[in-house]
């Protein structure tokens, strides 16, 4: 099927760092000769200047100048875009979030809402509970759950798929991971950067919105579902929700969160109470994972990169899933490839579904109360520091 795929925020920093560089790599496969790129725009765009590092997609990319805040233009961007019967149309909502769900009430009352039109979020899926149930309901007005690909690109890295892939696999022992076995899960994502310029986002997020509530709930709902031999990837969602079902509401006083030292002059908000590092210890209440220690931590500022789920056993030996390091004769796919090729294809397995997003911020709920309710001063940690250095 001939793909337009439309860009809201084709110039902003996420399209240049990963879309762009990702679709080239697509494109330069051959697989997709009838994918055409539609950069949504307010102002001009110089279109050999925008891809100067990705000049194999200049044939097939046009800019649709438009207000977003404007009803009117949405209607000529479907004018613009005059569907086909053998088309369909991906709007990647590289855009905040704040954003996201106006554009998508937008599209719909323009009439950019049959089946053949996907709409592609990026995280965070709201900013709480209620939040991520206001979104969901305005967004199902107007588009049902099958148009709707909410992009976890931890789901297509490979510490995910490795996992995925041992735990559709009798013959591994991990397939039968549970209580008797297991002692403690691990599910950790750590960078040696700061915010890196992106500070008025952070104030709005923090590490527990940021990264943890998304990205690592969604790696530990792999290590806790139910996956039955032979399971095919579009199943997979559906496991993922049955096992944070079991996952109990989080208990503040087993959550902790600090700030590095120096982020409250790089953000320019001297008393910020937003934390760059995160925590916490949730408990499965399903049968076969009782008793097992589940830690989950984030931040910023540590001492390396490194994301990973680390399993260990009752004899106290460990089995960790990580990325792996690519080399210069390595090429693996860039997890933004795999989220587009998914959705071009509609396979679904890959992205977080509505009942997923209710249900983590669901277990996270109780904590992000307390610590909205708590104004004292954050701990503070030194760039570099470990993890344990931090939660002790």
């Amino acid at each position: 099927m001939k793909t337009k795929l439309v860009i809201f925020g084709i110039t902003g920093d996420l399209s240049r760092r990963k879309l762009l560089p990702a679709l080239s790599e697509i494109v330069a496969t051959g697989d997709f000769e009838d994918l055409s790129i539609v950069g949504v725009s307010r102002g001009d765009v110089v279109i050999p200047e925008l891809l100067a590092d990705q000049l194999n997609l200049t044939d097939r990319t046009n800019i649709f100048k438009m207000d977003l805040a404007e009803a009117g233009d949405y209607r000529k961007l479907s004018d613009y875009l005059a569907l086909e019967t053998d088309e369909q149309a991906l709007m990647y909502l590289a855009v905040p979030p704040s954003a996201a769900t106006d554009i998508v009430e937008f599209l719909g009352q323009a009439g950019l809402n049959t089946p053949s039109v996907k709409i592609l979020f990026e995280k965070p899926f709201g900013f709480d509970l209620e939040s991520a149930k206001d979104a969901i309901e305005r967004t199902n007005r107007y588009f049902n759950d099958d148009q709707l690909y909410r992009i976890d690109h931890y789901m297509a890295k490979e510490v995910a798929q490795e996992i995925i892939k041992l735990r559709n696999n009798a013959e591994n022992h991990q397939h039968g991971w549970s209580n008797l076995s297991v002692k403690e899960i691990e599910v950790v994502a750590s960078e040696k950067i700061g915010v890196e310029g992106r500070g008025k986002f952070y104030e709005q997020t923090g590490a527990l919105r940021d990264f943890l509530q998304g990205h690592l709930m969604q790696l530990l709902s792999l290590v806790l579902m139910d996956i039955p031999a032979g399971t095919s990837e579009s199943d997979i969602p559906k496991y993922r929700l049955e096992a944070l079902e079991y996952v109990k509401a989080a208990d503040p006083e087993l959550a902790h969160r600090a700030q590095y030292k120096g982020y409250q002059k790089e953000v320019g908000n001297p008393g910020s109470l937003t934390e760059t590092f995160a925590s916490v210890e949730l408990t499965s209440v399903h049968p076969r994972w009782k008793g097992v220690k589940i830690q989950l931590a984030t931040g910023k500022a540590l001492d390396e990169k490194r994301a990973f789920v680390a399993i260990t056993y009752a004899d106290d030996s460990q089995d960790t899933f990580e990325e792996v390091t690519v080399n210069d004769q390595m090429r693996l796919p860039d997890a933004y490839e795999r989220v587009l090729v998914d959705a071009i294809n509609g396979q679904k397995g890959i992205f977080t579904t509505s009942p997923e997003v209710i249900r983590a911020w669901e277990i996270l709920a109780p904590v992000q109360e307390a610590w909205s309710l708590d104004d004292h001063p954050l701990p503070l940690y030194s760039p570099g520091a470990a993890i344990i250095d931090i939660t002790g």
